[in-house]
């Protein structure tokens, strides 16, 4: 087996584990659909945004919760597979550590991509318009995010042992990470104290690159958006790379 087979192998043997896996793909869709439509629409009859629907607003941060939700919490998939002893098989097979995690991370990210477009197209419900170029950037930056969470998650799910303690250290990132990326606020008229919380997560680039594609309203240029996301993903990404290297 070549690496090239072997990281093809890896990919599609999380791709067909998502495909049937039908209830994971409502639920995934569910809970951000319940953010857009129950707190969306309740918060956004007593919030004004400048002309902005405030649905519409936080569209692009619900966008970015289902990609880092889904991405990181994929993670998880390697405990389960360590518990089953899969991971075992797959760690002595003839394959590098690097293969074995980018073919890990690219089921990940294919996960999570099918996820967001299909959130994505729930856009148009709330009056969105797309061009192909706005799809075309939207899902460059839900990749790019997803290469970076997906990473962090498998980076923890290498070092658990049990699913209840995977969940607990996650559920301690991924919240901070999603409330202080101004998903649901405004990030320009923060206290200064917030602000510099909302300005160290890397999250909220991903969630204003989005804003500014999507809807043309950004706090930063949309430039600085993907280049800060993009190291962010660079990191993680070798961060990866060297756990994975390491696992016995």
């Amino acid at each position: 087996m070549t690496e090239l087979d072997g990281l093809y192998a890896l990919w599609y043997r999380e791709f067909k584990v998502f495909l049937r896996e039908k209830s994971r793909i409502v639920s995934s869709l569910f809970t951000p659909l319940l953010w857009i439509i129950v707190f969306g629409g309740g918060l956004g009859s007593s919030v004004s945004l400048g002309g902005t629907n405030y649905q519409v607003f936080i569209f692009p941060g619900i966008l970015t919760m289902t990609i880092l939700f889904s991405s990181i919490f994929f993670g998880l998939y390697i405990v389960w597979d360590k518990k089953i002893d899969f991971f075992k098989e797959v760690l002595v097979a003839p394959l590098s550590r690097l293969t074995i995690f980018a073919g890990k991370m690219l089921g990940g990210c294919t996960d999570a991509l099918i996820q967001g477009a299909l959130m994505l197209a729930f856009g148009v419900v709330l009056g969105l318009s797309y061009t192909l170029l706005t799809v075309a950037f939207a899902m460059i930056f839900m990749l790019v995010l997803a290469s970076a969470t997906v990473s962090i998650g498998l980076v923890i799910g290498s070092r658990m042992e049990s699913p209840e303690g995977f969940n607990l250290i996650v559920s301690f990132l991924v919240f901070p990470l999603f409330f202080l990326s101004g998903a649901l606020f405004p990030i320009s008229n923060l206290p200064s104290w917030l602000s510099i919380f909302t300005v160290l997560n890397p999250v909220t680039y991903a969630v204003d690159g989005m804003r500014g594609v999507m809807l043309g309203i950004s706090t930063f240029p949309v430039l600085l958006d993907f280049g800060v996301l993009l190291a962010f993903a660079a990191g993680m990404i070798v961060i990866g790379s060297i756990a994975f290297s390491r696992m016995k």
